[in-house]
């Protein structure tokens, strides 16, 4: 590689054919062709072949292959035949499942790709990383992972975390200057930025020097797994049940291969095959297989719900979630702050208000604007937008040619407020043109402020002209401006501007300051304070605490951020749903109680709802707080790291907790949540690694969209469960009675196989796409930790295996004693098919009837049955199939008490539903 540490910066970009402006649009995608994708190439996965031939490693499918080679060797040539097929089908069946789950995760991964701002044909874009190129420049800014290696251009107090490069965990402070010498070690090129590094503080620009397998975690191949596989809490419980099933099942089996060779006088190599046969239909050994599927896909629909899992134990524990602490803008509100109000020293602007008029511009004389016939703006209105659009990370561009319309790049605040600067006249690319920025202190969530310094041009400067107006008020060849929480920034300040003037700030400005801050936070506004510092010569080594001391208070700034329409909604169903949704800001209290309030979560049945603040969370220990913390739905002025007290607090109550955040600081609590939830489009890259689940959309409703798809997904996989295992046990049991009965071994090891395969096939898979039911919003949530059969299941599956099983045995006494036909195997084989779709049919709700559901409600699961029981007639009545499967066609009367017994389970399975819900 390059020794790009050791080039200046103009050199390097010469080396690059780049230029500060960045590369035009065309030149970057001659590039993506020439130099690919920027990504790491994935581990080599499994191949489908190997994926394949895996699936005939289980031991049960070893059994039935041994079971098979018997056959063979004793004659049954047939039987052995027809093994080997199911065991095959089996296996295709089996692998289709995990290649859709493994292309299910694949497109987990390809949506987790995270964008970058990048400069193109001059302007400020965001791309996604993959698109970066060698020579592109990028923006870095604090919270971000760097997207690919790059040769910094600037730092303002740059600061990147190298660890998974170089092991030190201690951010570095970056240089723009080159670095001499042979062999420098990778952590002291402290002018390069690396991809997969983690920018902690400050801001810089970087010209990429290498992209995908061609940057240092390229070297080391590293491959950075943006979905985790684990498995999941109820994959094991899952996984446990069916063990002890399985060994269950095993003694049972045991009992009939005794009872059919004793009692029933049946062959020994017969018997043997039928309870190998029966031990493989028996054994549930596809659940886990079945909740890694129904997890997987579950997650996929989340992605068309706008929810992107990035580890499977989401989906069920959102299933749980029983308290949502959402951050307030852009998640509960549309992320579109506007500015409305403009405030210097009492004196009061609206946004409306002026833009009625025409719009002169201050980077231009009051004698040109007036010649426009438009009134000059009032030039302490003027130093508040320019100190805030200057103090100011965002860009602008018109929306398009011609356009009256900005479009902001950057932080939602930040881009108000040039947008209300550009309405102004303001224009933010001019107003940096004309004041370059010569230092700056980064917003930090702790001070709550940024603070940029720029140089003042003098009047005989090219462009100094344009902004005279500044340089008089400003009185100095340097300013400092800063901006933010007004609360935060009085402390800083000791004097105040006035009407052209600069006077201490007294007691009577506080109060007047203070008054006018809260009556703009009590109309829901989130306000912004503007301050300045005449400098007549820079701080040596500039940094917060010599540039935010001394300050001139100009004004306030009034935005509103609106409510998302759909989050009220959101919030009540929630409330419906048992879930408590609490509200956590930086905003001032009073903003936030406003907001609370329109969404509903705060309701007026509460006369004094209480409103935490982050200073009161200080002082506060986790012990103290989970004395009110469940009667609190407000947390206004919170610190990040105040967050893991919350959640620790809550989760110490016995709440599950979802936490949503998109900071660097915000890692810890998303950790610490049950589920941790990331903005997918102004989170960090920080906050996404450390979460569990991103929101694409940054919407409050997609959590609680979330959280309905989580519970569905775990009713889906009790529903799998309850019809399976009830299948199952009448299975065992009908071949248990017979034997003790003095009846013949009702079926033959082909016909059990056969009916493991359609049951335990398409019907049991169909069930995991049944769709979300009415109530799943309306009950409680369920304990993470609870049994599978919990709630009654186990019960339920008991009876309804012996009612299903003994009906399958009724078939053969009435095929048998009653009518004497030598169909009677036919019979009973048939009758255990169709009583089994009954079940299935019937088993898609706990409570309501199939009727009220409505039977196209899951098409899935009605194609499936009716394939399944066109199949099972397939077996009885071609010639081909009779002579392979051992049955006879039946008649139209005996064809007709199979179905009858097979309507009678689905009546009875509804009347016991009419019962329980007569009863509840």
């Amino acid at each position: 590689m390059a020794e790009w540490h050791s080039l200046d910066t103009d050199l390097v970009l010469e080396r690059l054919g780049s230029r500060r402006e960045g590369l035009s649009e065309a030149e970057a995608a001659a590039r993506l062709a020439e130099h690919g994708p920027n990504r790491l190439v994935e581990r080599r996965r499994r191949s489908p072949l190997l994926a394949f031939l895996e699936q005939f490693t289980e031991v049960m499918v070893i059994v039935l292959i041994v079971a098979a080679v018997i056959s063979l060797f004793i004659g049954e040539t047939v039987d052995a035949i027809m093994i080997l097929v199911i065991v095959i089908l089996n296996a295709i069946l089996g692998f289709s499942q995990e290649y859709r789950a493994e292309r299910a995760m694949a497109a987990l991964r390809r949506l987790a790709i995270p964008t970058v701002k990048v400069r193109r044909d001059g302007q400020v874009v965001e791309a996604a990383s993959e698109a970066l190129v060698p020579g592109d420049v990028i923006v870095l800014d604090a919270g971000m992972r760097v997207p690919a290696d790059g040769r910094l251009l600037e730092s303002a107090n740059l600061r990147i975390e190298e660890a998974a490069l170089t092991g030190e965990s201690v951010p570095v402070e970056k240089i723009r200057g080159a670095i001499a010498g042979d062999g420098v070690a990778l952590g002291d090129r402290r002018n390069m930025a690396y991809l997969g590094t983690t920018v902690t503080y400050g801001r810089g620009l970087a010209v990429v020097t290498g992209t995908g397998m061609n940057t240092e975690l390229g070297h080391i191949a590293t491959m950075l797994q943006t979905v985790s596989e684990e498995r999941t809490p109820l994959q094991g419980r899952m996984a446990e049940l069916g063990k002890w099933l399985a060994i269950i099942a095993l003694v049972i089996v045991g009992i009939v291969f005794v009872e059919g060779v004793v009692l029933a006088g049946e062959p020994l190599e017969e018997m043997f095959l039928v309870a190998v046969s029966l031990a493989v239909a028996a054994v549930p050994e596809g659940l886990p297989a079945v909740v890694t599927i129904s997890l997987a896909l579950g997650a996929q629909r989340m992605v068309r719900r706008r929810a992107l899992i990035r580890r499977l134990p989401a989906v069920e524990t959102l299933g749980s979630v029983t308290t949502i602490c959402s951050d307030k803008t852009g998640t509960l509100t549309e992320n579109r702050m506007t500015v409305t109000m403009l405030d210097v020293a009492g004196d009061s602007l609206t946004m409306s208000e002026y833009l009625r008029q025409a719009q002169p511009s201050l980077l231009r004389d009051d004698a040109a604007a007036a010649e426009e016939g438009a009134p000059p703006l009032d030039r302490d209105f003027g130093l508040l937008l320019a100190g805030a659009a200057l103090a100011n990370d965002a860009t602008l561009q018109r929306d398009k040619a011609g356009s009256r319309e900005f479009v902001a790049v950057g932080d939602p605040t930040e881009g108000a407020l040039v947008v209300a600067a550009a309405r102004f006249g303001l224009w933010k690319a001019d107003l940096d043109e004309a004041l370059p920025r010569v230092a700056e202190a980064p917003f930090t969530s702790e001070r709550k402020r940024m603070t940029t310094v720029h140089r003042i041009p003098a009047a005989d400067d090219p462009g100094g002209q344009a902004v005279g107006f500044l340089r008089d008020l400003a009185g100095a060849p340097w300013v400092a401006f800063t901006k933010g929480s007004v609360d935060e920034m009085l402390p800083v300040c000791d004097r105040v501007w006035n009407d052209g003037a600069i006077e201490p700030l007294s007691a009577e400005w506080l109060q007047r300051i203070q008054t006018a801050n809260n009556h703009l936070a009590d109309d829901g506004m989130r306000v912004l304070g503007v301050a300045m510092r005449p400098l007549d010569s820079l701080p040596d080594g500039p940094s917060e605490e010599a540039l935010e001391r001394e300050l001139v208070f100009v004004g306030m700034t009034g935005m509103i951020d609106p409510p998302r329409e759909e989050a009220g909604q959101a919030v009540a169903e929630c409330r419906t749903a048992g879930i408590r949704p609490v509200m956590i800001t930086g905003d001032h209290p009073l903003t936030a109680l406003h907001i609370a309030r329109t969404l509903g979560i705060v309701t007026d049945a509460e006369e004094a709802p209480r409103v935490v603040t982050g200073a009161e969370l200080a002082r506060m220990s986790v012990e103290e707080l989970e004395e009110i913390v469940e009667g609190v739905g407000v947390y206004a002025r919170v610190s990040p790291e105040h967050k893991v007290k919350i959640v620790e607090a809550l989760k110490a109550k016995g709440h599950i907790v979802a936490m949503t955040g998109d900071g660097v600081n915000d890692a810890p609590a998303l950790k610490r949540a049950d589920i941790g939830v990331a903005m997918g489009v102004t989170g960090t890259d920080v906050s996404k690694e450390a979460s569990d689940m991103i929101l694409l959309d940054d919407n409050f409703s997609t959590i609680v969209n979330a959280v309905e798809e989580g519970r569905t997904i775990y009713d889906n996989i009790r529903k799998f469960v309850r019809y399976i295992i009830s299948c199952n046990i009448g299975e065992i049991l009908l071949m248990m009675l017979a034997p003790l009965m003095d009846l013949p071994v009702p079926l033959t090891a082909v016909q059990l196989l056969w009916i493991n395969l359609v049951t335990d096939g398409l019907p049991a898979l169909a069930l995991g796409l049944e769709p979300s039911a009415p109530d799943v919003m309306r009950r409680p949530p369920h304990r993470p930790n609870e049994s599978v059969l919990a709630r009654g299941l186990g019960v339920y599956i008991l009876w309804v295996g012996v009612v299903l099983g003994g009906l399958a045995f009724a078939a053969q006494v009435v095929g048998l004693q009653v009518l004497r036909t030598p169909a009677w195997q036919t019979m009973v084989f048939t009758t255990l098919g169709l009583v089994q779709m009954s079940n299935a049919l019937s088993v898609r709700s706990e409570r309501r009837s199939v009727f009220r559901i409505g039977f196209l409600g899951n098409p899935a699961l009605i194609g499936a049955v009716l394939l399944t029981i066109v199949l099972q007639m397939a077996v009885v009545y071609v010639p081909f199939l009779q002579g392979v499967f051992g049955t006879q066609a039946l008649t139209v009367g005996e064809l007709g008490i199979t179905v009858g017994l097979a309507v009678l389970l689905f009546v009875i399975l509804e009347g016991a539903k009419a019962l329980r819900r007569a009863a509840a």
